[in-house]
């Protein structure tokens, strides 16, 4: 039962209409629901799909603890059993990892329960007779918010890391085991031209979609080069690049965003996905291949560019250049990137309606 609960949705019991179909078409129209119910699962990324999970396990333990039905069609008015529910999980009792937790945090348990209501056509709980969010649950979830330490905000790092490190790829030796530092280094510099989230530049599993072969564009002039017949003599001499948004969080859908030539010999985004593109093409890697995917054989052999590596060699560059920069390693995440281009672009007071 309670696997049901937590990963199908079946159709409400008053739905005996069913019942009175022709048999196949009863079995085709559960089909095409079943279909259409795996669809709402994946609108959100498998990680926060198995977050949603775990939330609604611990609502259903919290239900079965209390000898309650976890939709509560007992209750006239909800709202109680559920601020009980979200004082439990804001103490770390009812949180996955046993832990307190932020604000947040606690809204997120609550919307996977409320989806579940909605799921089965249930209203969901959190809401008054006039569709706002109940003055109970609001007013906590307020409180909380006013009693959470302030977010830790991303610091944008220096140029002078971004130049260390891919003054560090250019002079490596050219052999397979070294060929994802230089993937590192080239996503590095994308990701801070392109102001990037680490999702939509690393080859891992995120709430967003990672750049891809096909979503690059090289140009000479006004002339676009086809990636997989141009050679590499015309691929060097490319003087724009660009990338496309597709379902990217970062941008809108089908958006292009294009940069020349910088003309600095180490920090350049167009040279950096030229690199990849001649790295990918060279193995024929498909037009799906995420851009911070890397070949380190002969084969189909890959090992991919991660949050984890950006941060590391992130760090490492600002431990090297010291206390001077004004942060410690460990305030840089993969995140920095994003936030040092939008920096850059500040400080050269380009237009921001560009």
């Amino acid at each position: 039962m309670a696997s049901n609960f937590l990963t199908t949705v079946a159709l409400p019991v008053t739905e005996t209409w069913l019942s009175g179909l022709d048999p196949a078409r009863g079995l085709r129209f559960r089909d095409h629901f079943s279909a259409a119910t795996e669809t709402v699962a994946k609108g959100v990324s498998s990680s926060r799909a198995a977050a949603s999970i775990g939330q609604v396990q611990k609502w259903r333990d919290f239900c079965d603890e209390l000898g309650l039905d976890p939709f509560l069609e007992a209750f006239e008015d909800k709202v109680p059993i559920l601020q009980v529910f979200i004082h439990r999980v804001r103490i770390g009792e009812l949180a996955t990892n046993g832990n307190p937790i932020k604000s947040q945090s606690v809204e997120d348990y609550l919307r996977a329960v409320a989806q579940t209501f909605l799921a089965m056509g249930a209203g969901d709980p959190r809401l008054n007779t006039a569709l706002k969010t109940d003055f109970r649950i609001a007013r906590m979830l307020a409180a909380w918010k006013k009693a959470d330490p302030p977010a830790n905000r991303v610091k944008p790092i220096p140029i002078s890391v971004i130049r260390r490190i891919a003054c560090i790829a250019q002079h490596l030796p050219a052999t397979a085991s070294a060929e994802r530092l230089r993937a590192t280094a080239d996503m590095i510099i994308i990701a801070f031209f392109f102001l990037l989230r680490p999702g939509e530049y690393t080859d891992s599993a995120s709430d967003t979609t990672p750049f891809t072969l096909g979503d690059v564009q090289l140009a000479i002039g006004g002339r676009r080069l086809n990636l997989a017949t141009a050679s590499d003599a015309e691929l060097d001499q490319a003087r724009t690049a660009s990338l496309t948004f597709t379902t990217q969080k970062n941008g809108v859908e089908n958006e292009v965003i294009q940069h020349s030539l910088s003309g600095d010999p180490y920090i350049c985004g167009v040279k950096a996905i030229k690199r990849r593109v001649c790295h990918l093409r060279s193995h024929n890697a498909p037009l799906s291949t995420p851009l911070g995917r890397v070949y380190t054989g002969t084969g189909s052999r890959t090992q991919s560019v991660s949050p984890t590596l950006i941060t590391k060699t992130l760090r490492d560059a600002v431990t090297w250049l010291g206390a001077d920069l004004g942060f410690l390693p460990s305030e840089v995440p993969a995140r920095s990137l994003r936030a040092a281009g939008a920096m850059a672009l500040l400080v050269a007071k380009v237009d921001p309606d560009i």
